[in-house]
């Protein structure tokens, strides 16, 4: 009788023990899955736990802070701010527009190879490829130059983020701002009205590290252009710019609802100028 209490005793502690073998075998990361790292979705994909995604929300803010020209740091800040709301938003905004929605379903790329550069300085002098052509030899960039995107894990938002990334020099060429840091925060304060990617408007915290003057003409001259334009233009992202290079671009502004801001470059030049006659007026003075 004992013997088979006790084969009893051991049969049911195998019926109770089996269903935790499957659990002890596993190894550790398997017990915490939530700080798994989820399989990537698309090319250059990085999925990103709570933490993580914090971790670098911060980072990036404060090192695009401290050096706005760090695009690398622009760019992660603009990606894991997005999420959950505003990257679905503009992804809405396309599916409602039917340009937007070609957009989605062909999904073009923005570089060197699919604008040829040397065709778009051919094309007419008031036209939108020539000014943008003429824009990036200015500035002395390159289409070629934007990350990929990687911390947004829908893919089809993935695409929304990088084309808005890719679409930024041509809103830089049809606007006329240069890329310097009082440049590109009028163009990321129109950019917030427009888009609604927390970013843009983040950006404008980069504004401490202007020169008094230079603070001043943004607030006073920009920021309101910024309003008005950003506030009463037409959704950028639902531009297919591949299709209207030929189109001429001051018909262009008119169809958006963008005014073009004062030359900036050119406000600049002149003041350097009148401090250059002052600082000559007044050595001819003391002497």
């Amino acid at each position: 009788m004992s013997l088979l209490r006790r084969s009893g005793a051991a049969a049911l502690g195998a019926r109770e023990i089996a269903p935790l073998r499957g659990l002890i075998r596993q190894p550790p990361s398997r017990l915490f899955s939530g700080f798994n790292r989820a399989p990537p979705k698309y090319p250059h994909h990085v999925p990103l736990g709570f933490f993580e995604k914090g971790f670098l929300t911060v980072g990036s803010a404060v090192g695009a802070l401290l050096n706005p020209r760090r695009a690398d740091l622009i760019a992660t800040l603009g990606e894991v701010t997005a999420t959950p709301y505003f990257i679905y938003r503009l992804r809405d905004a396309m599916l409602k527009d039917p340009t937007g929605r070609q957009i989605l379903r062909d999904r073009p790329r923005i570089t060197s190879e699919t604008l040829k550069l040397p065709y778009l300085r051919s094309l007419p002098e008031n036209s939108v490829g020539r000014t943008y052509a003429a824009w990036l030899d200015k500035e002395g960039v390159s289409p070629d130059t934007r990350d990929n995107v990687q911390y947004i894990d829908d893919p089809e938002c993935a695409y929304v983020m990088q084309r808005y990334r890719e679409c930024h020099d041509f809103y830089h060429a049809v606007t006329g701002l240069p890329t310097f840091v009082e440049g590109e925060l009028a163009l990321k304060a129109f950019e917030f009205l427009n888009t609604l990617i927390p970013m843009t408007g983040l950006s404008m915290f980069a504004s401490v590290r202007l020169k008094p003057a230079e603070r001043e003409r943004l607030f006073s001259l920009y920021l309101p252009w910024a309003v008005r334009s950003g506030l009463s233009s037409k959704e950028l992202i639902n531009v297919y710019w591949e299709k209207i290079l030929e189109k001429d671009v001051d018909e262009l502004r008119a169809e958006l609802g963008i005014e073009k801001p004062p030359d900036m470059r050119e406000i600049r030049r002149m003041i350097r100028m009148q401090k250059k006659r002052e600082k000559e007026r007044l050595e001819g003075n003391s002497s």
